[in-house]
């Protein structure tokens, strides 16, 4: 990979590792915050950006390794963010 010719590849792929690693260390700061372990909404955001960034990066290189293991990833993250703003729905609306 020619740097200079490709860096903007490499800033997708960076940015992508750096989502991922904001959603470990958001959820570090708040279980410090909460006295125990938890994973706050914003774990699966940051892992939602991640998996896209990753899989764009991973389709220009033409990656299919990288492919299947980022769009499985963002699939799952996509329907833990449904699931999690479906019971904040029914409980306002029970509420």
């Amino acid at each position: 990979m020619n740097f200079s010719a490709e860096w903007w590849l490499l800033a997708i792929g960076f940015l992508g590792q750096g989502f991922f690693f904001m959603r470990f260390f958001w959820q570090w700061i708040v279980s410090e915050k909460e006295k125990k372990s938890v994973i706050p909404i914003a774990f699966w955001y940051f892992s939602l950006l991640g998996s896209l960034f990753l899989l764009i990066y991973a389709v220009l290189r033409r990656d299919i390794v990288f492919m299947v293991g980022q769009s499985t990833g963002f699939i799952i993250y996509t329907r833990n963010l449904y699931l999690i703003h479906k019971e904040k729905s029914r409980l306002q609306s029970a509420g």
